[in-house]
């Protein structure tokens, strides 16, 4: 098929002009979805009142854990069924990151004089059990109604909050895009 010197032309405007009017288009009303993440973003603040205690009794201030991702779970000694899937769940995601993993640390806030079941925590390795000093120190964590998974950043600052019932694999995502963008950690 042999192209005339017009049809030549015409070919010619349509190769550079087609990616301008599609750029056009998408400029002016076409969005692709917007990433969005699954934790709820709190206003970034820094945790004050951060003495206290593990289960054991020996004093550990959180600032101790300074530089490390924290997973912390904010609830009762006395652990229900949502409570232990919410360990359960804090665990897993935290092995899922794989060599990742030891940049991150897991908390879970006793907000009351309850002691947790030995059996539980010894199916939960790693797990600090801290119970703050200060009874202020939950005021920080925001109201939900239920008891709940928060993220600590490594510069010790509450900025994200998961659902009563989280997903493990938006979790997962979640964390695993702030540990590939985050510099510390």
């Amino acid at each position: 098929m042999q192209l005339s010197s017009r049809g030549k032309l015409l070919l010619l405007i349509g190769v550079f002009l087609v990616p301008v009017v599609a750029a056009y288009i998408a400029y002016l009303g076409w969005r692709p979805s917007a990433h969005g993440n699954y934790g709820e973003l709190l206003r970034v603040t820094p945790l004050q009142q951060t003495a206290g205690a593990r289960l054991d009794g020996g004093s550990l201030d959180f600032e101790a854990l300074r530089g490390k991702w924290l997973i912390v779970r904010v609830g009762g000694g006395v652990c229900d069924p949502d409570c232990a899937q919410q360990l359960y769940l804090t665990r897993q995601v935290r092995t899922a990151q794989g060599k990742d993993q030891s940049r991150i640390e897991r908390v879970w806030v006793l907000a009351d004089g309850h002691a947790p079941d030995a059996s539980l925590l010894q199916a939960h390795p790693g797990l600090i059990v801290w119970r703050p000093a200060n009874p202020g120190f939950l005021a920080q964590f925001p109201e939900t109604g239920d008891d709940g998974v928060y993220l600590v950043d490594p510069l010790g600052n509450l900025m994200l909050r998961f659902p009563a019932h989280p997903d493990p694999k938006r979790m997962m995502k979640d964390l695993k895009l702030l540990l590939k963008a985050s510099q510390i950690g």
